[in-house]
């Protein structure tokens, strides 16, 4: 599973407009997206970022609009990712930063606190915080104070929690493989390797590119 999701803000929302100037990162509907052509020489199809690069080229054909063809789609994907709304869990009654949280505990096998919940899942503890308060309401999650300091909390999943997981995730992951369903199995091999590349370089290296 993708990390709530998404991969925009800390706590897994996007902002309106992709730090590349393509404007692909917000939310707005996707039928509401220019037709565009395809760019001279890149050989892809005629998509929004496409478009985007195009029309950057011909105010400033000196600069190298390369990076923006490889962040803006991501930042693109997955805002359409995002809006798609992952049928099965909305059926269960669950959001994806919800199911996050609850994967995480089921994943790990073990108690985790707020703070380990956050890393796992990438999301802000104000918002760990809130989930989990929901969570802990519907039954799903349980908290147990820690015997030598009241204030820290560590959390597990109820019983009815890890049958809501298991039975979600087959179903989960069969909504995920037909939204993938357009790119063949050596395809989606390829980008998987590629994205890993790419998020272990971040992951590695992102504190130094924010400085």
């Amino acid at each position: 599973m993708a990390p709530e999701a998404g991969a925009g803000r800390a706590d897994g929302t996007h902002g309106e407009h992709a730090a590349d100037g393509t404007g692909t990162g917000g939310r707005e509907p996707a039928d509401e997206s220019p037709a565009v052509e395809p760019v001279p020489d890149g050989g892809r199809r005629g998509d929004t970022v496409a478009g985007v690069v195009r029309q950057w080229r011909a105010v400033h054909p000196g600069l190298d609009t390369g990076p923006m063809e490889v962040i803006g789609r991501i930042n693109r994907c997955a805002a359409l990712l995002q809006q798609a709304e992952d049928a099965p869990l909305r059926r269960a009654g669950l959001s994806r930063p919800e199911f996050d949280l609850l994967g995480a505990l089921r994943r790990t096998g073990h108690e985790l606190s707020p703070g380990e919940l956050a890393r796992e899942t990438f999301s802000s503890g104000a918002a760990v915080t809130k989930r989990l308060k929901q969570l802990t309401e519907r039954g799903l999650v349980e908290r147990r104070a820690d015997s030598r300091d009241r204030r820290v909390a560590h959390l597990r999943l109820t019983d009815a929690g890890r049958e809501l997981v298991d039975g979600v995730l087959p179903a989960q992951l069969a909504y995920e493989t037909a939204v993938l369903s357009g790119l063949d199995a050596p395809e989606q091999g390829e980008l998987a390797a590629l994205l890993g590349e790419l998020l272990g370089q971040l992951e590695g290296r992102l504190g130094a590119l924010r400085g």
